[in-house]
């Protein structure tokens, strides 16, 4: 079958990623070890101390050496996801343990200052020079290079919906450019020859075949009852020999990180699901966690809440903050906060603008809201009526991250599994705001609020409001 996807192997690219990774951690802690002697030893180069001279040419090579250890430079973890940097980050642990153990091994006194600013300030160094790179790689993917050249094997359905989620979340790196179905879609009068644009190359079981002839380097099986246990085996041994990626997405969706763990039991291996934690230790800490985080916030911010109060005021009068009954934790209700952007009588306008509603399910958004205030506009492009919300937090009918919080008509309508958005308190921001915020249809919304209900973790609300910094100052699907 002719086709521009056959064509060769694309250049080697994450093998210059990974070159490039190596030269900034190695740079990385030499810059951290030169920092820290000249803060320590202030008399350079008058008064050079050798012994620390040789320490700061050494950590760099120990660095690297430690980094390759931890396999913080496996293809697998390039582009996405926190392993790469949960690894830089136990790489940096165990350095610190081994000066630590050898300076005692060998009763060799070394000066704390000079360990304490090297060696966090050089992971440190390193996690942001690796985050730069994979913002590069992102964009490069944007443009259409560094993908992965994948095989899609499986049913219609699920390869179209593959397909078009990979389209929309490009940074993944994963372009499909092939095809293999069941035998029965692929032969006679009715045989599918492409889906949403991707040639479909050949059945089942010549997935081989098609990987080597258009110099694929990864293969992704689907969920189907064909590819079975054994069927999945003699397809790994074929493409292990062409050193091709084989990943398998489990029929269970949307459930990541450490609930999910493989165990073999009777020599198969079982994919084990944790119960998400709800209660307990964790929802302790992460209480804890928001209320202080919301003091400090409410501490640092005092100066811009005053300041937007005051514009709000002088821009049209009315009040300044904006009071709203909306539904928490367990079907709980309380009285959001925000700063008005709206006019004043803006409830009582809202049934005459039903019909020219946007949105598709429960929302109601407009874009050009003819409610919206010239301030409110410039305040919710960059989330700043959300702001006394911490208050909310603080209170503790919020957390700072969590599903969106839902008005009472809106859960009023609530049906099936929708329900479950509620086993959490809704957040100030969250999956929905990092994903699009009110360009979300109210299907992406549910979902991504379940996936979080299913999935929370701390490091997951530390990744969620590191990424809302970004989003929030691009302004983008928020009026």
């Amino acid at each position: 079958m002719a086709n521009d996807r056959e064509r060769g192997p694309a250049p080697n690219w994450s093998s210059a990623y990974r070159r490039a990774a190596c030269g900034l951690d190695f740079l990385s802690m030499l810059l951290a070890g030169c920092i820290a002697y000249g803060l320590r030893f202030p008399g350079f180069p008058s008064g050079l101390v050798l012994p620390y001279i040789a320490l700061t040419v050494a950590l760099p090579v120990v660095w690297s050496f430690t980094l390759m250890v931890c396999r913080a430079y496996q293809a697998k973890y390039i582009g996405v996801g926190w392993e790469e940097f949960r690894r830089v980050m136990h790489a940096g642990f165990i350095v610190t343990a081994m000066v630590a153990i050898v300076a005692y091994a060998t009763k060799t006194e070394v000066a704390r200052g000079y360990v304490v600013m090297a060696l966090p300030l050089g992971t440190f160094l390193a996690l942001v020079a690796r985050y730069r790179l994979r913002k590069r790689l992102h964009r490069r993917r944007w443009e259409g290079t560094c993908m992965r050249r994948v095989i899609a094997v499986g049913h219609r359905t699920s390869v179209a919906d593959l397909i078009k989620l990979l389209r929309e979340k490009r940074y993944h790196g994963m372009d499909i450019v092939g095809i293999c179905l069941p035998p029965a879609l692929t032969s006679g009068d009715d045989a599918v020859r492409e889906i949403e644009g991707v040639p479909v190359l050949g059945d089942f079981s010549q997935t081989a075949a098609v990987v080597e002839r258009i110099g694929a380097d990864s293969v992704a099986v689907l969920a189907c009852p064909e590819m079975n246990g054994v069927a999945l085996r003699r397809l790994a041994w074929q493409l292990e020999r062409d050193d091709v990626e084989l990943v398998v997405a489990p029929a269970l969706m949307d459930v990541t990180g450490p609930r999910i763990s493989i165990r073999p039991v009777a020599g198969l291996p079982l994919l084990h699901v944790d119960h998400p934690e709800l209660d307990g230790s964790r929802k302790f800490v992460k209480n804890l966690f928001d209320r202080a985080a919301a003091v400090a916030g409410l501490t640092l911010l005092s100066p811009l809440l005053l300041g937007v109060a005051l514009m709000i005021k002088v821009s049209g009068g009315g009040p300044v903050l904006f009071r709203q009954t909306r539904v928490g934790r367990d079907g709980r209700e309380f009285t959001v906060l925000k700063f008005r952007t709206m006019v004043a009588d803006a409830e009582s306008r809202k049934i005459d603008l039903l019909e020219r509603n946007e949105k598709d399910g429960l929302l109601f958004k407009i874009k050009a809201d003819p409610r919206v205030t010239a301030t409110g506009r410039m305040l919710r492009r960059y989330s700043l009526d959300e702001l006394p919300q911490l208050i909310n937090v603080l209170r503790g009918e919020m957390s700072l991250v969590g599903p969106r919080p839902p008005l009472p008509e809106e859960v009023a309508q609530y049906g099936g599994d929708v329900y479950r958005r509620l086993a959490v308190k809704p957040g100030l921001t969250g999956l929905w705001q990092v994903n699009g915020r009110s360009d979300l249809t109210w299907e992406e919304s549910v979902r991504l609020d379940l996936r979080y209900v299913d999935n929370w973790s701390l490091t997951l609300d530390l990744q969620i409001m590191w990424k809302t910094w970004s989003v929030v100052f691009r302004g983008s699907g928020a009026y």
